[in-house]
């Protein structure tokens, strides 16, 4: 299946889910998500799911002090060479994550035997910008600024990406990975200092490892011309808070449309006071003023009901359990009200 047939308002989430159970998280998500269903991320769990130690195994000079991860710059140098030759022999298995990291994403393949009529699953990474600039060395120093540790990590996370894609693939033939990139809303500021090209770069290579569908997920304002040119199905954003902003770049919107590309409308907010506001109602006509605005502007609407998926606006790992439930539950069926009204 390519990414033109997937659309009409199909849902699917983020990945992130407030749950201690695995087996729990996979149930929920698969009782709501039917169509793309995800395996959960649980951060609760253990510090091991953070969604930056999630997938640092393999970076040279990596360390866990308590629930502190940091690189080792001292160690790193001595690491690179068997990473390097890891990396070039083009086996994924050395890059894989490990259980005790993800167990959600094990236990969803347990239950994936239960899929039924999927029609596509959905996997997920930290982007490798978000992943450099969070990730810092022993003095605390970001290493998206060290030359060889920001390769190694766009390198370690591209290839846990494509052992991830595989896995998935024995699931369902079509597989979406989505590059979570919440510190892209940074970018352009003078927070950071990394070069345009150098950010796309880094972006490009992880997305050149996959063969299925890929997707950038950012759930803050950015520059959406950036992943507007980079090679994705699917652009994934908080169109709760910043759908509007994405107008900015309607040009690039209506190319990116036209070679086959999808949005994913993070419409339904995973806020606990904004969603106790809201209803399934609401949040339609709040799409629907969003897709009249771009229709205004020249793009048909049956172009963005075609080329759209509902989503919540990010994770809900920080939620309660209850309000985590209610956004799941929100979005499916904003989702069927979407379909069914076409």
């Amino acid at each position: 299946m390519s990414a033109s047939e997937i659309g009409y308002f199909i849902a699917t989430g983020i990945g992130s889910i407030p749950l201690l159970d695995a087996g729990a998280g996979v149930k929920l998500v698969a009782s709501h998500f039917s169509d793309i269903p995800f395996w959960p991320q649980l951060p609760r769990r253990s510090f091991l799911e953070n969604m930056y130690v999630q997938y640092s195994q393999n970076l040279p000079g990596v360390c866990l002090a308590g629930e502190r991860m940091f690189v080792d710059t001292s160690q790193a140098p001595y690491q690179l060479e068997a990473f390097y030759q890891e990396y070039l022999s083009e086996d994924t298995e050395p890059f894989a994550i490990p259980e005790e990291y993800a167990e959600g994403l094990y236990a969803f393949l347990e239950h994936a035997p239960n899929l039924r009529q999927i029609k596509a699953v959905k996997g997920h990474i930290t982007g490798p910008f978000s992943f450099s600039l969070k990730v810092t060395d022993q003095n605390k120093k970001s290493i998206i600024y060290d030359d060889t540790l920001r390769d190694a990590a766009t390198k370690t996370l591209a290839r846990k990406a494509r052992w991830q894609e595989k896995l998935l693939s024995s699931i369902c033939p079509t597989t979406i990975i989505f590059l979570d990139e919440p510190y892209l809303s940074a970018f352009g500021s003078a927070y950071v200092s990394l070069e345009r090209e150098q950010v796309k770069a880094m972006l490009a290579e992880v997305l050149g490892e996959l063969k299925g569908l890929t997707a950038v997920h950012c759930c803050g304002n950015t520059d959406w011309s950036l992943l507007l040119e980079l090679p994705i199905d699917i652009l994934s954003l908080d169109a709760y808070d910043y759908a509007h902003t994405l107008s900015l770049y309607i040009e690039l919107l209506r190319a990116f449309l036209e070679r086959g590309g999808k949005i994913a409308w993070g419409i339904v907010p995973t806020d606990k006071e904004k969603i106790a506001k809201e209803s399934v109602s609401s949040l339609a006509d709040r799409l629907e003023a969003v897709l009249a605005d771009f229709e205004r502007q020249g793009i048909p609407k049956k172009t963005l009901e075609q080329a759209s998926l509902i989503t919540p606006a990010c994770g809900v790992g920080s939620l309660p359990e209850d309000v985590a439930s209610l956004v799941f539950a929100t979005t499916a069926e904003l989702s069927a009200k979407l379909r069914q009204k076409l």
